[in-house]
């Protein structure tokens, strides 16, 4: 059996990042967002992390892609600079390997290198997984936001949930900002 690989996506992993992506999206509430990606969108995405200094990564197991994640700043604006969300999407088959694990423990070590002091989780609180899986990777409940997601004609919760990722004060905004 090969071993679990994380490294940084590429132009030639959208297909499939999309291919797990997708049904997440078609069939379920853990993203409210109801439009399925293409191709072209991801490319466009992950360059745009990497343009901006973020982390976008893949899980790879025997050579295919079997999950993704990338983060990008939390809210516009220079007051925010150190605080980055992350998404993190894995197919049914990853389940076992760590891949999860690996995949946010490689986010946040890439994110601390950066200079960034927060990591946000914004979790469906129908996805208990999710919420156990950041609580057991060291993220704490800040908030509940009901009623927040709208999908599939109904109203849904998000959870908040964040780690503190460096206890120094790390670059300043403008030697993040010089990365991008």
């Amino acid at each position: 059996m090969s071993a679990l690989a994380i490294r940084d996506a590429t132009a030639d992993d959208a297909e499939a990042i999309c291919a797990i992506w997708n049904p997440i999206i078609r069939d379920s509430v853990i993203t409210f967002n109801p439009d399925p990606r293409n191709p072209a969108e991801v490319i466009g995405l992950i360059a745009g992390r990497h343009e901006a200094g973020h982390a976008f990564l893949v899980a790879t197991l025997s050579g295919q892609v079997i999950g993704f994640a990338s983060y990008s700043q939390f809210r516009p604006g220079p007051g925010y600079a150190r605080s980055v969300e992350h998404t993190i999407n894995l197919s049914p088959q990853a389940r076992g390997y760590g891949a999860g694990r690996r995949l946010l423990a490689a986010l946040e070590a890439h994110a601390t290198a950066a200079g960034h002091h927060v990591m946000v989780a914004a979790v469906s609180a129908e996805n208990a997984g999710s919420v156990a899986f950041h609580r057991a990777m060291g993220y704490q409940n800040v908030g509940l936001m009901p009623q927040v997601g709208w999908k599939f004609g109904q109203f849904h919760d998000l959870v908040l949930m964040q780690k503190t990722l460096s206890a120094g004060v790390g670059p300043s905004a403008a030697a993040i900002n010089s990365a991008k």
